[in-house]
Order: C-alpha cells, then structure tokens, then sequence
C-alpha cells in the first residue's frame, strides 16, 4: 500500500475521535478470536518536550516514538498537519494536529472490485483540534471501510482480532478508537492496537535499522497477538455463516520508529528556606534507569547545574538556595538526542500538623505550617475556611472528609479530618400538619402529617376546635374525616420517634356549606420537552375524588392520575431513526391535554388544561463536507438543555442520517461524523429531540 492509500486511512483530526465512533461503530461487534490474545501494548514513556509520551512499549520490549518531524521519509508527521511544512517542526509554534507512533494498514481488492482498507493505528491529536498544552491525548485506533450494498454482513479478521459488520449507506465503515481522554496516556493500553506490527525478519528485505518498515513498500508482517497477520474479509449470511471469502492479503504498509530517547517526567519541585533566605530545592523525575538527568543550574539561585541521582527509574536532585528561588527549574535528559527538557514551577510544601474537628463545640481545629519562612513567607490559607491558626474555626455544624491547606507560594496538602466528642443521638422530631385551607360539607378532608421533620415512629391527631368529627386514621400520617356543617375545625399533630416526643403542631380546616363540585385544572402550561410536568387540580372545589385523563396529543403515562397533582414526562421528539432513510418520518408536536372529573357531594364537574412544548429556534446552522471524508455540521439553540441533534441528508427529515450530537450548555453544537457522503445531496436538514428545526441548509464542498 502506498502512502497515497495510507493516507486515506488517516484521521482527520482530533476533534472528529468521538463523533466518528458513535456515527459508525453502532453496526460493528467484535468477535473473539479462536486462541488465546498473545501481547498487547505495555508501557507509556514519559513526556517529551511536546507533553506527549516520549515511546510506546509493546509486551515485546520494542519502543516506538513518536514520528513528529517532516525530515524523516521513514516517520514521518503529515506536511497537511503541520502548520508550515516549509519550516522545521518546533513546539507549540509550529507543530502537527495528529501524528503516528505506529500507522499500519492494508488495502486490497474486493471480488466485487470494490476497494478495501484497514487502518491499525496508535495516533497522538489534540483534544480540540488545536495545539494546546493540556489537550494532548492518545488513542489505538482501528478502521475499516470497503463500497457494499446496504444490508450485507461482513466478517473482517485482522491483526488484532476479528469484527463482523453490516454494510449501511452503501459502505462499511467502522471506526473504534480507544484512549481519547486528554492526558490519560494509559487508556491507549486499552485498545486493541499492541503489540506492534513489523516488517516479518523471515521475508527480505529486512526492515531499515532503527525502524519496523518502510510505510513506501508493502511487505509481510509479524505482531499479531492471535497470530492473524494478514486481512480476511468474508461475506456472510442471515444466521452468520460464512457466504464466501471475498478478499485476502498480508501484505502491509508499517511507518514506526523505534525509540531512541527515553524523555522524562518532573512530578514535583519544592522549596524550603528559612528566615535567612537560605535553604534547599528538592527535584523529583522519572524516565528509564541509567539516564543522564540534569538540573540546569541558576546562579541568581546559587546553584550550578547538578547531576540528579537515579534508581529505578527514579531520580532526585537536592540543590542549594542562597539566593533567589527561581519560579521553577528545568530538568534536562542528556540521555537523549536531542535532549528532553521540561521545567516545572517551584512550590513550597505544605504540612500540616493538626486538622481536628470538636463535635460538642462545633468547632474545627487546622495547624499548619509553610516551608518557606523567609521575609516573605507562603500566606496558608484553609479552602473554604480561611486562615489556620491557633484559634479554632467556629460554628462548623458538619465538618469535610478533609482539608486542603493551601499557599500563596503554590504549595498545597489535603489531610483528613479526625473528629472527638461524645457520640450523637436522634433529635427529636418536629411535627408539621397541613390540610386543605376550604372544603365543603360532606367533601371527604385529607389531614397530612408526612411532611413531619425526622425519625418518625408514631402519629397521634386529635380535634381541638369545630364540631365534633370522627377522624379516621387518627394514628397515621393522613388521617381523614367528612363534616356534616359548616365549621372551622382545628386538629393537633403530635409525632414521636427515638429521640422523642415533638411539640403540637396545628392544622385548620374551613368548611363551607355545599354549593357544588367545581373541577379547576390549572392554567394552561408550556414545559420544556423531556421535563417533568405537574398538573394541578388542588384548588377544585366540593370534590371527595379527582379523576385525570389525557384528551389528545402523544400518549404519556400520568403518575398518580387519582390525586390532585399527577405528573409526567413531556415526551421528546422521535428522531429519524439511523441510518435511514425514513419515508414515513412525521414530527408529532401536537400539544397534549388532559381533563379532569371532580366527583363530590353535589355531584361532578369537568375541565381542561392543554400543555405546549416550549418552542425552540435553531441559528446559523451551516454544513461542510470535506472530499476527504469529514462533516463540519454546527449551529446554536436557543434552549440549551443537552438535546440530541440529528442532521439528514436532504431538505426534508426522510432521507439518509449523516449524523448525531447534542446542544451544550453554551447552546451550541457540532457535528463532526465521517460518514456517509453527500453523494448528489445538496442539503441537509437538522432536528432536536426537544423540536428545534432548520430545514435544507446548503452543504459546502470543500477539500
């Protein structure tokens, strides 16, 4: 395969990751293969001047670097992925958006004439298709895409495993990439990627010294942990039996550099000086053992340039101040060539002596102390308190887990807190009665004591006021009772638990003579789709039972349809389903309304309440195809609630899904799928599952 075919196979950038894998992996299950899995990737170096990992290592001991450069035919960085490729690479300034510890892949002719790919790559990017310190991430990627009629199940077997797919859109094209959270190094040991692919030693030519192929030559490979080290596609059936072997080859395309340099870590760097301005700096670093790790000297400091001491892979430098602490100091692999360089900011160390919290005084008690103790020493200061001292915070009902003491000079310590003081008990409850601020004779009066403040054991309700009632359930949280006249009638609500009895608590009832069942179902409403709706029929007049029932709209399932204040979820717009087309695709926005019956003494009385979606307007909705197989879909909404988004090729919502999203809290959204292509579209229509729509958004064409 040539680098023209390997760089079809290339992602397009970083940002793409997530958005591929959901628009095209939903048809790929990854099968197990036969044996047992025989290596695997195993190791990530530490970082190199660009924040990424220096190497990758497989179980095999071979280390790959990362091929970042323009100046190396056999590791190349892509010249598109680099911001001036007529200038050397350098970071941050001018360096890739992607680049490759291994790329590997395979392409070969189908039976059918169709041609097929498939990329097995461990690719650095950047988390937001920008070079930004902090955004750097790697991930194994595997990827596989051939022309097939739509419907048709495939069986791909690989180097590292087998996949079984169903053609959708005219195409098979799945991507799954494993590691893509911005420095979490260690998820790329995750994927399926390891151990590395290289140049089979058995088969001439050998592989260039220093390197597992020449990406320019196709050639046998050895790596696979099942030992698969070919590409086999096969066609199956229905139940999933082999139709007929439509493609083979084991011959590949490999670019990968073994490693060289070992680069470094700088975890940590503190200082301590005293009242004379003099001290110490202690240096902490990781990289291979039996590097050459340095401490480039400061003389305003007062230190020269000192070998840091090694074991394990650990190294430690301890180096004198008698002058003025630098902001930080940079560590230095002469090991490597060229050397890895990374400085890191000096702190102070924060320790700390006590954090003690007294639960009789309610009080929290924090000692600490700062290493630096100079003219100007670290100011401490107790996040979410204040200053730590000799008095104790006042006034802290419940203490934190633990605390953070941190410095003005950069240092910080999270201790956890230890707690004296005699054991607690249950407070006594408190006891809260409500009821119905009206009611009419013969109307069936609901008391409610369940809103009473903690343990509760028992109720005990009585009537102090009004004429006689029997109430019943006169021991429970919701007693009951019918008065025959017109009155006010009190009662009193006493609640006891382990810690106690609770003080009266009253609740006042006024009755009114009976004029009739009046139904009141609220006013009308407008609720966000996907939100919890309550209908409220509470101020109904005369009424012994309330009755809900939905009239019209989408069928929702009312929870508590007998109380006065049922509820619901305002359902979400069905979507087009993926990946279409839908002919028969309908948006049904109608609102929803529902009817109450109040049944009482005098009889019953209906009404109505109707409940609307809350609108939504979709803005500068745009779309763009890039030839080489990427989709830039964005826009904003006005409601930004976390709705999906779904954009269909075409004018209408019927035809083929491009892909899915969701509005973030900025109420933007960006749609970045990879698949499938415009093809003779010129449009493309979005909708949200909460009903924001822009219809046939012209597509831009571009390279």
């Amino acid at each position: 395969m040539n680098r023209s075919v390997m760089r079809v196979l290339v992602a397009v950038g970083s940002a793409t990751v997530a958005a591929t894998t959901l628009a095209v992996m939903a048809a790929a299950v990854p099968v197990a293969p036969v044996g047992p899995r025989q290596g695997a990737l195993a190791q990530v170096g530490p970082l190199a001047e660009h924040g990424f990992p220096a190497w990758y290592g497989d179980s095999t001991g071979l280390r790959l670097e990362a091929c970042t450069t323009l100046d190396d035919p056999l590791c190349p960085a892509l010249a598109d992925e680099v911001p001036d490729p007529d200038q050397p690479v350098s970071y941050p300034d001018n360096f890739p958006g992607e680049f490759f510890y291994q790329l590997a892949g395979a392409s070969l002719t189908l039976t059918g004439g169709a041609r097929a790919t498939v990329g097995l790559d461990l690719e650095g990017a950047w988390a937001n298709d920008a070079v930004r310190e902090g955004d750097q991430m790697v991930f194994g990627r595997v990827r596989i895409r051939f022309a097939a009629p739509t419907g048709e199940r495939y069986r791909i077997t690989h180097p590292y495993g087998i996949d079984e797919l169903v053609s959708a859109n005219g195409a098979v094209n799945a991507t799954e990439d494993v590691g893509t959270v911005p420095g979490a190094f260690g998820g790329a040991l995750n994927s399926r990627i390891g151990p590395f692919l290289k140049w089979d030693p058995a088969v001439a030519p050998a592989a260039p010294t220093g390197y597992t192929g020449n990406p320019a030559v196709e050639h046998r490979v050895v790596g696979s942990p099942y030992g698969t080290n070919f590409v086999k596609i096969e066609r199956l059936d229905a139940a999933g039996a082999v139709v007929a072997e439509v493609g083979r080859t084991d011959l590949f395309s490999v670019q990968g550099r073994v490693a060289g340099n070992s680069g470094l870590t700088v975890p940590q760097a503190t200082y301590t000086v005293g009242a004379d301005g003099k001290g110490v700096i202690e240096v902490y670093a990781t990289s291979d053992p039996g590097q050459a790790l340095d401490v480039t000297g400061d003389s305003a400091a007062g230190f020269r340039t000192t070998r840091m001491r090694g074991q394990d892979g650990r190294y430690y430098a301890r180096l004198p101040v008698t002058g003025t602490v630098p902001a930080g100091v940079e560590v230095a692999n002469l090991s490597d060539n060229p050397a890895t360089r990374r400085t890191r900011a000096l702190v102070d160390v924060v320790t700390v002596a006590k954090a003690v919290y007294d639960a009789t005084q309610h009080t929290l008690t924090v000692a600490a102390e700062s290493s630096d103790r100079d003219a100007t020493p670290g100011v401490l200061t107790v996040t979410g308190f204040g200053a730590p001292g000799a008095t104790p915070f006042s006034d802290v009902v419940a203490p934190p887990a633990t605390v953070t003491v941190t410095s003005s000079k950069g240092g910080a310590t999270t201790v956890p807190v230890t707690g004296t003081g005699p054991a607690m008990t249950a407070d006594a409850p408190v006891a809260v009665a409500t009821a119905p601020a009206t009611a009419t004779a013969g109307q069936t009066v609901t008391l409610d004591g369940s809103g009473s403040l903690g343990v509760v054991d028992s109720w005990a309700w009585k009537q102090t006021a009004g004429p006689t009632v029997t109430l019943t359930g006169a021991t429970t949280a919701k007693p009951t009772f019918v008065a025959a006249t017109a009155g006010t009638y009190t009662f009193q609500l006493v609640a006891t638990g382990p810690g106690g009895v609770s003080s009266p608590a009253t609740a006042t009832t006024v009755v009114g003579a009976a004029t009739g069942t009046q139904a009141a179902a609220g006013p009308d409403q407008t609720v966000l789709r996907g939100r919890t709706v309550t209908l409220d029929g509470s101020t109904s007049r005369g009424a012994n039972t309330l009755a809900w029932r939905q009239v019209s709209g989408p069928a929702v399932t009312l929870a508590g349809a007998g109380t006065a204040k049922p509820t619901f979820t305002l359902p979400l717009i069905a979507l087009p389903a993926s990946p279409g087309p839908n002919p028969a695709y309908t948006v049904n926005a109608a609102p929803l309304t529902f009817e109450l019956t109040a049944t009482g003494p005098a009889g019953t009385s209906t009404d109505q309440v109707v409940v609307t979606a809350q609108a939504e307007t979709l803005a500068t909705v745009t779309a763009r195809y890039r030839t080489r197989g990427e989709w830039r879909i964005s826009g904003t909404s006005d409601v930004p609630a976390g709705q999906v988004v779904v954009a269909v090729l075409g004018s209408d919502l019927k035809g083929v899904v491009v892909g899915r999203g969701t509005v973030d809290a900025t109420g933007a959204f960006d749609l970045r799928p990879t698949a499938p292509a415009p093809g003779t579209a010129t449009t493309v229509s979005v909708i949200t599952a909460t009903g924001g729509q822009s219809l046939a958004v012209p597509i831009t064409i571009t390279s």
